[in-house]
């Protein structure tokens, strides 16, 4: 009679404990967030990804009036960024703004991540998509046509610089297209980038115009190109890159960026954040600060984040199987 009472109470406990989680969950998202929020940005102050963070993580701080904290851990190709959120407390206090590399490609680029971009983080939403220029010096080529004709007499000559994977593929495809041997030298990131074209260190980027395009305004280089037909009124007189080449095979490429939280965060607390994002892009004032520099507010469900991932790890995989660009 005792091992029958033992095993129903216990069997009682066992039908109740996923409900005493769900409600726990649910109070802790009632009364998320009351602390500090910090959001790591696996690139250098600067770039499109910190520029993203930072205007949500002020609005975020007004609205529920707690601090919103942008921490820049650059490196390893966004490896030691997105390795800190990992490993930290699944509680919606510590997110990642990741980039596409990020949970994408990474993967595809190492025999051995130190994460898991699947099962590691709890997708929250995409946040924007960037577009990119094919920019150069001030005093190079005037056009892509000009640039082409050039690389195509000196070839190996001339040195290109990109910050992220996205945008190592964005020039790995273009030049191949166009036939042309134009050497890729590596940064940390898109600020690093640009300051590399302006020192002579190399002659062609590929970079967010959320970066570049205070420079192109003010004639300190020159946007050739954009790799994105979608564009902002800011980019409306800047050719296509496909078209401007005459590759009207070579597909747009742009970059994306999305918000997620270490595995295990509870779902009311990632709806919550996600709720809240979509709040702030939505507003017209953060969409025109977006669509001014090249960045188009992207939101997305938890779910439909995490398909949108698998699709783009399927195309992706595809294109480093063929390049063989590998970082270990």
């Amino acid at each position: 009679m005792l091992r029958m009472i033992a095993g129903v109470v216990g069997a009682c406990a066992l039908a109740f404990a996923p409900a005493a989680a769900q409600t726990a969950a649910i109070d802790a998202a009632k009364d998320f967030p009351n602390r500090s929020i910090h959001i790591v940005v696996p690139f250098p102050a600067g770039g499109p990804a910190d520029v993203a963070a930072r205007l949500l993580a002020q609005r975020m701080q007004e609205d529920w009036g707690q601090p919103v904290i942008v921490e820049n851990r650059p490196g390893g190709n966004t490896v030691i960024g997105a390795l800190a959120v990992a490993k930290a407390a699944p509680d919606g206090y510590t997110l990642l703004m990741a980039i596409d590399s990020t949970l994408v490609m990474n993967q595809f680029l190492y025999k051995s991540l130190a994460y898991d971009p699947i099962n590691d983080f709890a997708p929250i939403t995409t946040t924007t998509k960037t577009v990119s220029a094919l920019v150069v010096g001030a005093d190079g080529p005037k056009s892509v046509k000009e640039l082409i004709d050039r690389a195509k007499a000196e070839p190996g000559k001339l040195n290109y610089g990109a910050g992220t994977i996205t945008a190592q593929l964005m020039g790995h495809r273009f030049h191949k297209a166009a036939g042309i041997d134009i050497v890729y030298v590596p940064f940390k990131g898109t600020p690093e980038t640009v300051n590399g074209l302006l020192t002579g260190s190399v002659q062609v980027i590929y970079a967010a115009n959320a970066t570049v395009n205070p420079l192109i305004e003010t004639g300190k280089v020159r946007a050739l190109a954009r790799l994105d037909r979608r564009s902002p009124a800011s980019m409306a007189n800047m050719p296509v890159l496909a078209d401007a080449a005459g590759l009207p095979n070579l597909e747009d490429m742009s970059v994306w960026l999305g918000l997620v939280a270490p595995k295990g965060t509870p779902k009311p607390v990632i709806d919550k954040l996600q709720q809240k994002v979509a709040q702030i892009m939505a507003d017209p004032a953060m969409l025109e600060k977006s669509e001014r520099t090249g960045a188009f507010p992207m939101i997305s469900t938890p779910e439909e984040f995490g398909q949108f991932i698998r699709q783009e790890a399927g195309r992706w995989q595809k294109v480093l199987q063929e390049t063989n660009i590998k970082y270990d």
